[in-house]
């Protein structure tokens, strides 16, 4: 039997976040999450907009659209890599476009099962004082491991509860793999936060950042 996937919403927009801010992209949002953030802006995303696709009848719905670059966003898309290994193998060669991956990084063992068909990887690190969630700087590196020889980015949401201890582990890990790190104020942005002073903060430490706000909020896009 064919595998299939469950899917919640296809759609072409421009991408918001990270360094490819403003290219157009075809968004992939697949269903279901491992990480409960408390500015997740998914979790609104319910059973009933479930569609359940099998690989050919993904391409068939997608091979049309002209965006150049394929994002596949969530949720966390990795919690379906079988899937996203499976339909990679056999359509990437036919569709012809860019792959591009949003994660929240925390499941490098299913990244390494897709990892050879993903051009590009933009890798959440997940900070406690933002998400609730609590974070393992070790498992980041685990993941930047795997997506080294890719063309792998990481976005780091932040408020203004970061601590002086994230901070350091945002230049430890910077200074280890040598990747762009984007710094996203969380939406709707604190009166309390300075941004421009927390971006000064890691620059200290780690110059290859940017401050990028989510850009598609201010557009007013999907």
């Amino acid at each position: 039997m064919e595998k299939s996937c469950k899917i919640c919403e296809i759609f072409e927009s421009i991408q918001g976040e990270g360094i490819f801010v403003g290219q157009k992209h075809l968004f992939i949002r697949l269903l279901g999450c491992n990480l409960n953030c408390k500015y997740c802006d998914t979790n609104n995303f319910s059973e009933k907009k479930e569609i359940i696709l099998t690989k050919s009848a993904l391409y068939e719905e997608i091979k049309h659209y002209g965006a150049q670059v394929i994002s596949f966003t969530g949720g966390e898309p990795l919690l379906q890599s079988e899937f996203l290994r499976d339909f990679l193998v056999e359509y990437k060669s036919s569709l012809k476009k860019t792959i591009y991956l949003e994660t929240n990084g925390s499941l490098p063992y299913r990244l390494r099962e897709i990892i050879d068909y993903i051009d590009i990887v933009s890798m959440d690190i997940k900070l406690e004082s933002a998400t609730g969630e609590k974070n393992d700087f070790s498992l980041s590196d685990e993941f930047l491991l795997v997506a080294r020889d890719s063309n792998v980015f990481a976005k780091v949401v932040f408020d203004e509860n970061i601590t002086e201890k994230e901070i350091l582990e945002l230049a430890n890990l910077g200074l280890k793999h040598g990747i762009e790190i984007i710094l996203q104020p969380k939406m709707p942005m604190s009166k309390n936060l300075d941004a421009a002073g927390i971006f000064q903060k890691l620059y200290n430490k780690y110059s290859r950042i940017r401050l990028i706000p989510q850009v598609h909020k201010y557009l007013n896009l999907p």
